[in-house]
């Protein structure tokens, strides 16, 4: 069951130690599981705030990573010790929404071109953080990349990674279908592995990109032929809870810097469906793996 929270923070709302809250009338429309999921984000940004490691710890997944909008990568030790800066806190100008699937939750920030993602993953001892990832998009749309292969072998064809569980078979076959429909250009075909609230966010892009938006794209691709190859993956990782699975992923594009990429998926009736995708450029040096 998806569930959505959206509130725009203006003038006036309640703040609560010093972050904006949600209005009690927006509160009443999510259910009790989800308003957890969002004292949790709230705590998680006090804990920052104050540098206390103490709810760091408490509030933080083992697996715990933070890509920041340079394409840097902390581990949970590495918060812990020295928690960072949200890019993109609740604050007065900001949007913040929650979607739930099972035992995930997604909270998303957004403020002009800067967004940052927080999956929460529910535990037997509560809900944890599992990643935090933040963008930040360009000022205007950025020139055609240079013309790059016409086929596309990696991830259409295979891919450096090998599938451990029926969950993740069904994944990487659902990622290659949508993959190959981007190349050939084929947007129906592409937004059978997508819900319809998809949204994908790129710091190689300028704007969000919804599942319409990506389907326009794919259709002026087809019209131009412009070539559309995806970008090859070089490391995966995949986190498993129920019927939702958390994919974390390195890109290398045909040019360019190398992408972090975190998805999620939702395991739909027919196959595995993609709800979000977070894109951030790496900035500094070239990595091959996954922390």
């Amino acid at each position: 069951m998806k569930h959505l929270f959206t509130t725009a923070f203006i003038a006036g709302v309640a703040c609560v130690g010093g972050i904006a809250a949600p209005a009690a009338h927006a509160a009443a429309a999510v259910t009790s599981e989800e308003q957890t999921v969002l004292e949790a984000d709230r705590n998680l940004l006090r804990a920052l705030a104050k540098a206390d490691k103490k709810t760091l710890e408490r509030l933080l997944d083992k697996e715990f990573t933070w890509t920041n909008s340079a394409g840097k990568t902390q581990t949970r030790a590495d918060v812990v010790k020295e928690p960072p800066a949200p890019l993109v806190a609740a604050v007065a100008d900001a949007q913040t929404s929650e979607r739930s699937y099972g035992k995930v939750g997604v909270v998303r920030v957004d403020r002009g071109k800067q967004h940052a993602m927080r999956v929460w993953v529910k535990h037997l001892t509560g809900w944890k953080a599992l990643l935090v990832h933040e963008v930040t998009q360009l000022d205007k749309p950025a020139p055609p990349a240079a013309a790059g292969p016409a086929e596309c072998d990696n991830p259409c064809k295979g891919i450096p990674y090998k599938p451990k569980t029926a969950a993740e078979k069904g994944i990487i076959a659902s990622w290659q279908q949508l993959e190959t429909a981007v190349t050939t250009h084929d947007a129906d075909a592409w937004a059978l592995h997508f819900l319809n609230e998809f949204v994908l966010i790129s710091s190689n892009g300028a704007e969000p990109s919804t599942k319409a938006l990506r389907m326009a794209t794919i259709q002026r691709q087809k019209e131009t032929n412009a070539a559309s190859v995806p970008p090859p993956l070089t490391a995966a990782r995949m986190y498993h809870f129920g019927d939702t699975v958390v994919m974390l992923s390195l890109h290398q594009p045909h040019s360019g810097k190398p992408l972090r990429v975190s998805r999620v998926w939702v395991n739909g009736k027919d196959m595995w469906q993609m709800a979000i995708s977070f894109q951030t450029r790496i900035e500094g040096e070239t990595v091959s793996t996954l922390q």
